[in-house]
């Protein structure tokens, strides 16, 4: 049985959108657990649009080593229902939620990015651990973690590391399933 990791870069209010913001911060700590992630992966999960900015982007990165030998390499399962994939690709066909399940039961998935997938996963109860890269900044606004969350879970911080710049390095594991808020209205 796999997992489903979901590993965000996020500022202090919540937003994940376009993490360009974060490049002043980053350090060997922040590189060291970027890629503890990316070796317990099997299989990258994302969204269409995180999709996109990858594939054009890790071919071609100058980085040499090990982790851009694998981003390259790894399967991706991708939600989206439009566009040519590549990169050593697959849409998830299907029920959305159902797919993602099949696929968990299967591999280690890690997700980056991919916000309205992320919330997709939320409601369903299928993210079993959250690795957050949280960044000393407000933004006001862009793509939130915890917009539009409709589905509630206990989590259990199992790792966190305060770093002198400011940024929190932290592990939660969902300690309890996730449960469908009920609607009012």
């Amino acid at each position: 049985m796999g997992k489903i990791v979901v590993a965000e870069f996020v500022s202090l209010d919540g937003i994940i959108e376009n993490p360009a913001w974060t490049a002043p911060f980053w350090n060997d700590a922040i590189a060291d657990y970027k890629s503890a992630e990316m070796e317990d992966a099997e299989a990258l999960l994302l969204g269409r649009t995180t999709y996109e900015a990858f594939a054009s982007a890790w071919p071609t990165h100058p980085e040499e080593g090990w982790y851009k030998d694998k981003m390259n390499s790894m399967p991706k399962h991708v939600a989206s229902s439009q566009g040519d994939l590549e990169w050593n690709a697959t849409r998830i066909e299907g029920d959305l939620a159902d797919s993602i399940a099949k696929l968990k039961s299967e591999q280690n998935l890690l997700v980056f990015g991919s916000a309205q997938l992320v919330h997709h996963l939320n409601a369903h109860g299928l993210v079993d651990e959250y690795r957050l890269v949280v960044y000393p900044v407000l933004l006001g606004k862009g793509d939130s973690l915890w917009a539009s969350v409709d589905a509630e879970a206990t989590l259990e911080l199992t790792e966190s590391k305060s770093l002198d710049n400011g940024v929190l390095l932290t592990t939660y594991r969902v300690a309890s399933p996730s449960v469908v808020r009920p609607s009012f209205g």
